[in-house]
């Protein structure tokens, strides 16, 4: 409540002639062991030092990035009747996670220079030149990244999602999955007029893991002999306790 009312104070501060004022829900998502996913809301609106001008369209585009991260993407090919792992691209800091919403079809509200200046749908956020080592077949493998990690719930678009109220009030919802990276995520709010971007704003989100979560995950990377060890004992009084059970269900 008193972050809400602060924001919307802001807006009688003089500034530029259109500003962007915006915040989240929170600014910490903590993953725990029944983590499920989260939603976040990122709310703001736009200050001004005129009356709003009705000779141009408006809108906001927003964007959320997670940690970036180097993968590898496989294509399979089928050799005999069996599927096997065949050529591969090294793709470079690319995001673990990117929401884009917007308060109109992209089409309308970013235009295809803007675009490749500012990075700010899926694809040109992924092909920006220093993320990428790019092989001679880079349209299929970025084709078929997109699809998995859009299948996962880790980049997903939606058009229309911001809500614009009055020209001024602008809110949105993005959805966060259960298999989220820990670390900070960026929210970028793009403000535009016929296709143009005349101002932004970026506030950060930091998801962390707690608990039990926590705990194997430090160990994994900071001590991982104990954790493979601590595995194998897990595994193996597994395997014995099942044993037990099963020949006293025997008897």
């Amino acid at each position: 409540m008193i972050r809400a009312l602060l924001l919307f104070l802001a807006i009688a501060v003089p500034g530029r002639a259109e500003e962007i004022v915006a915040d989240l829900s929170q600014d910490r998502v903590s993953i725990s062991t029944n983590f499920d996913g989260s939603e976040i809301l990122i709310f703001g609106a736009i200050r001004r030092d005129a009356p709003r001008s009705f000779d141009s369209k408006m809108s906001i585009v927003i964007t959320v990035e997670g940690p970036r991260e180097d993968v590898t993407v496989r294509r399979k090919n089928r050799v005999l009747g069996i599927w096997v792992n065949a050529d591969s691209v090294e793709m470079e800091n690319v995001p673990s996670f990117y929401a884009v919403a917007s308060s109109r079809p992209l089409a309308e509200a970013l235009s295809a220079e803007e675009d490749l200046r500012w990075r700010i749908t899926t694809r040109r956020a992924l092909t920006a030149p220093e993320r990428m080592r790019l092989a001679r077949w880079e349209p299929q493998f970025l084709n078929a990244l997109v699809r998995v990690n859009t299948a996962a719930g880790a980049y997903t678009t939606s058009e229309d999602g911001v809500d614009l109220r009055e020209g001024t009030l602008f809110s949105t919802s993005i959805a966060l999955p259960a298999s989220l990276t820990e670390g900070n995520y960026t929210t970028r709010i793009y403000l535009t007029r016929d296709g143009r971007v005349t101002d932004s704003h970026a506030t950060a989100l930091y998801v962390q893991k707690v608990g039990l979560e926590r705990f194997l995950y430090v160990l994994a990377h900071e001590q991982p002999l104990i954790y493979g060890c601590l595995s194998l004992l897990i595994a193996i009084a597994a395997g014995w306790g099942a044993s037990a059970i099963f020949r006293y269900t025997r008897l």
